[in-house]
């Protein structure tokens, strides 16, 4: 089949290098992409958030399926105009995508669902967030309504910067301080049928200790040797299936990625907030676990047949995704600063390692910065200590000024026995 991928990050880098391993895609295209996309899928310059051109692209490449990878062109609708182009489309609706286009929307949906969340309350006045503030008290958990790139969530035992994220946003979710590790579990879905991939962890703060601002995701690993083995089964059961089930009853099926994040709490498992896509930078860790070849899973999801589908098989391996971000990321990265070292990772560190392009465009002969978050350097290995360790050994290799990583990736889950 023919595949057009949407987006330029590396989680899109991780979907087309998977997509191109697989023997049943015939040709692979991405828009716009990326400097390490375009090495395994020929790039388009398209309106990412025009589902008209999407879907114009997508007739003249004749694709068979479209991949729709981040969440704004979701929420403004693209899948909806490449399926009324008569055209599959991964990816939900933009009425379904409003699950990540509006946490108020979400714990509606969560509520009907009976789906175990933090308790809120929606806000759209300064007496409001007030109350909201003072009846949950610290640590502060506040979230922008709307979409907000990964940076509109504050969690805060400061009084006045928890106030102040509130007030600068239209509409603002304040809910309990849910303690306890944080998971990422993905389903794929054809809003029927759910099949739930393995669970990741990500590490959102900056810097080493989960201290400094919250990011997009400065790393990530899988499998979780800490997890309880019955975990999927019980997100499946009180989580993913109740949701899809809710959004069917509306009349608004979600067919994509269902995305939940997830608290294992001192009472239990409770849903964070949900996404409509696949998660940067979990992807690149739970793709480097799959073994069941991507693209036919996400045409039957599509199409609405994933119950032919059989459970999906992975490697038995661990995975490790270390960012590497730009100068000064996540406040005004610096652009523009060329990237050596590609070239070395790929002699030296492949198959067990390799770079996922994020932030990245070509300068002629070379590859220089175009974003917060520069590269993901994936590792696989026996377990997490060697995954861990190929990860770091190419980080090591990577030359571009002024970047940053965290050291501590997987640490504390690798060091247990």
């Amino acid at each position: 089949m023919k595949v057009l991928v949407i987006g330029g990050g590396a989680r899109e880098h991780a979907l087309c290098r998977s997509l191109s391993l697989d023997p049943d895609v015939t040709a692979l295209h991405c828009a716009p992409g990326n400097a390490g996309i375009a090495e395994v899928a020929e790039l388009h310059q398209v309106d990412a958030l025009d589902g008209a051109a999407v879907a114009r692209l997508a007739g003249d490449l004749e694709a068979d399926l479209v991949v729709v990878g981040p969440e704004a062109p979701l929420v403004a609708g693209v899948a909806d105009a490449v399926r009324a182009a008569g055209i599959p489309c991964f990816g939900p609706s933009a009425e379904a995508a409003r699950l990540e286009g509006s946490k108020a929307f979400a714990k509606d949906v969560m509520a009907s669902a009976g789906v175990p969340t933090a308790r809120s309350y929606v806000c759209t006045t300064p007496a409001e967030i007030d109350e909201a503030l003072d009846a949950f008290g610290a640590p502060y958990v506040v979230k922008d309504d709307g979409l907000a790139a990964g940076k509109g969530v504050v969690v805060t035992d400061d009084l006045e910067r928890a106030r102040a994220h509130a007030l600068s946003c239209d509409r603002v979710v304040i809910e309990e301080y849910l303690d306890g590790p944080e998971v990422s579990l993905f389903a794929i879905t054809d809003g029927t049928t759910v099949l739930p991939l393995t669970p990741a962890q990500d590490f959102k703060r900056a810097l080493d200790g989960d201290e400094g601002p919250n990011t997009g995701g400065m790393g990530a690993y899988s499998p979780l040797p800490w997890a309880d083995p019955k975990l999927v089964d019980e997100v499946m059961a009180t989580v993913l299936q109740p949701t899809v089930d809710e959004l069917r009853r509306r009349g608004t099926p979600f067919s994509g990625l269902l995305y939940a994040g997830l608290a294992i709490t001192s009472r239990g498992v409770r849903v964070i907030e949900f996404n409509a896509r696949f998660g940067d930078p979990e992807t690149q860790v739970v793709l480097a676990r799959l073994r069941t070849p991507l693209a036919g899973v996400l045409l039957h999801a599509a199409n609405g047949t994933l119950d032919s589908e059989p459970p999906l098989t992975w490697r038995d391996e661990a995975a490790v995704t270390v960012v590497v971000a730009a100068h000064a990321y996540p406040g005004t990265p610096r652009t523009g600063d060329p990237i050596t070292g590609l070239d070395e990772v790929a002699e030296r560190d492949a198959p067990h390692a390799y770079v996922l392009h994020a932030g990245t465009k070509r300068d002629g002969d070379a590859v220089v910065s175009a974003g917060g978050r520069v590269l993901s350097v994936t590792a696989t290995g026996e377990d997490l200590a060697q995954a861990r360790e190929r990860a770091y050994a190419a980080v090591g290799r990577i030359r571009l000024d002024g970047s940053q990583y965290r050291t501590d990736i997987a640490r504390a889950a690798a060091e247990q026995r």
